[in-house]
């Protein structure tokens, strides 16, 4: 213990405390959760089995955390981190079946005294827990467990922690870059009385006194975010969609009185598969089902048990966000974060900095179905309505390494970047085929900005790179100046980063014009006179008239 206390003392975690483009100085907290340290970065998670047991009277929860290892790189400490967030606790540790006396809590982290004698492959660490888990005040947006009452005055109990972090709850490898690559399983303890329902498909059932068990497992990856026990008076229903991988089995869970609504909604799900099949590919996870579950908040992209709280209404809780009125056509819920299965579960983020890459094209996949049923002119007007929605407060792009998501401007700023980008290509089976090709280059796999820009430019052809450091890294929108002298029409681009030369066509003409940050002479062949230079305004810039 005496080592360990010392070890402690002397770590030097340290984080560029900057105020940058976030203000806000990092801590040692913050570095601990977001780098993947010499305490995590040696070792490889297989597996999670969760036990969960709520009790909604005290809100406390207790269970067991067991996580299967190997051994995946040089062994840099004989210290593991843990993650766990205050005030939850870890009580009890076990290592390949021996009791561990030798770990201590600081502040959101346990370190596990291990050695240097572990297995090459499979080891077994077993962590008992127990505490008050922080309560979300209003989910899903600041995050952690959910105690309320149905319309019945019924238990109902969940949990929403994406961006929180799944350590709010229970204790694991707290760090997006490590998903369990052989799955999980979670077993939730309830009441009697109450349904248990969890990720992938149920495993078991019993009854023990005053109490049952719910078994549920998942075998492909998971990040941990999503692993959600749901916990109520829920009635189920099943369908099946024949996709492109075959029979896929689609399965409802609601609360009781929500059943017809329910039947009649859902049916959206099939059109959600149908649209987003053909444009990113097969759903990543047949083997586990795709579920939909009430859930007592709006929503979250809980991977194969998609959390649903829309109220069984079309839009978003009745509203259009794009003004457009296509909004008005579909569920956003089941829409949005089913999306989130091709885009956030089966490619994955590795630092929350580039969540992007979960938000911006889940966000354009609402663009996509509104395309599919209602043709490409709604879809053009369904995202541009969104841009009334962009702040340009800070980047897209977050700090890395310290737990820190960029500008929320990353769902419909993102989306705007990506139908500009559509619009740049001009080839809609090329565009299509790059959708298509990352969800099967990153099958299952945790990336990089770096590596998802350089897919996209490789297979568009396209030069892109002061493409994305002006969309993702700063907060300015190309503007496009035209100014006319006499009976000469000239343009360039300001607020641009260095290199930034996306050419733009000209609507009602075969005119593309090639911008720099220099002024250029139009070719006034066609276009005379300057209020007659209409960009397409699919492309995500502004327009300037110089007098």
């Amino acid at each position: 213990m005496k080592k360990l206390l010392l070890i402690l003392g002397l770590l030097s975690i340290t984080t560029n405390a900057q105020v940058l483009n976030h203000k806000k100085e990092f801590t040692r907290q913050d570095s601990l959760r977001g780098i993947n340290n010499e305490f995590r970065n040696w070792w490889d998670v297989k597996h999670y089995k969760v036990n969960v047991e709520p009790d909604f009277s005290t809100k406390s929860i207790k269970g067991t955390s067991t996580i299967t290892f190997d051994i995946s790189a040089k062994q840099g400490s004989d210290l593991i981190q843990i993650d766990l967030q205050e005030p939850m606790k870890i009580v009890h540790v076990k290592l390949n079946g021996q009791d561990i006396k030798e770990f201590k809590q600081d502040g959101n982290v346990y370190f596990i005294t291990v050695g240097k004698k572990l297995k090459a492959k499979d080891n077994l660490l077993e962590l008992q827990y127990q505490g008050n888990p922080r309560v979300a005040i209003k989910a899903p947006w600041d995050g952690g467990w959910i105690f309320t009452k149905d319309e019945k005055g019924r238990d109902w109990m969940s949990v929403a922690v994406q961006g929180l972090g799944a350590s709010a709850w229970f204790p694991n490898k707290d760090y997006l870059g490590d998903e369990p690559d052989n799955g999980m399983e979670l077993e939730i303890v309830t009441p009697k009385d109450l349904v248990g329902v969890g990720n992938g498909r149920l495993v078991s059932e019993k009854t023990i006194k005053d109490k049952k068990i719910y078994k549920w497992k998942v075998v492909n990856p998971i990040n941990n975010y999503n692993i959600i026990p749901y916990i109520g008076n829920y009635v189920n229903f099943k369908d099946t969609y024949q996709g492109e991988k075959g029979k896929l089995d689609l399965n409802y869970y609601v609360l009781d009185y929500n059943l017809e609504k329910a039947k009649i909604q859902f049916e959206q799900a099939k059109l959600m598969l149908k649209s987003f099949e053909y444009w990113f590919g097969p759903y990543p996870f047949y083997e586990d089902s795709f579920k939909i579950i009430d859930a007592p908040h709006l929503g979250m992209e809980h991977q194969s048990g998609i959390a649903y709280g829309n109220k069984f209404k079309n839009g978003y809780l009745g509203r259009d966000l794009s003004g457009s009125g296509w909004g008005l056509k579909w569920d956003f819920i089941i829409v949005h974060e089913a999306g989130h299965e091709w885009f956030g579960n089966n490619i994955t983020e590795k630092d929350v900095a580039d969540m992007w890459i979960h938000e911006s094209f889940t966000a354009y996949s609402e663009t996509l179905f509104t395309e599919t049923y209602y043709g490409k002119k709604a879809a053009d007007e369904y995202v541009r309505g969104t841009r009334n929605a962009i702040q340009n407060d800070i980047p897209i792009i977050g700090v890395y390494g310290v737990n820190q998501e960029g500008s929320g401007d990353m769902y419909y700023k993102g989306a705007n970047m990506i139908h500009t980008l559509r619009t740049w290509l001009n080839d809609d089976v090329k565009f299509r085929g790059i959708l298509r090709g990352l969800n099967k280059e990153f099958y299952h796999q945790t990336v990089t900005t770096a590596q998802i820009e350089n897919y996209i430019a490789q297979n568009s052809g396209l030069d892109l790179t002061a493409f994305f450091n002006q969309y993702l890294r700063t907060i300015d929108i190309p503007t496009l100046e035209i100014k006319q002298e006499n009976n000469q029409i000239s343009y360039r681009y300001t607020t641009i980063v260095e290199g930034f030369k996306m050419p733009l066509r000209l609507n009602n003409s075969e005119i593309t014009i090639h911008p720099t940050k220099d002024w250029q002479v139009l070719n006034q062949s066609i276009i005379k006179k300057v209020s007659d230079v209409e960009v397409n305004p699919n492309y995500y810039i502004k327009t300037s008239i110089v007098k």
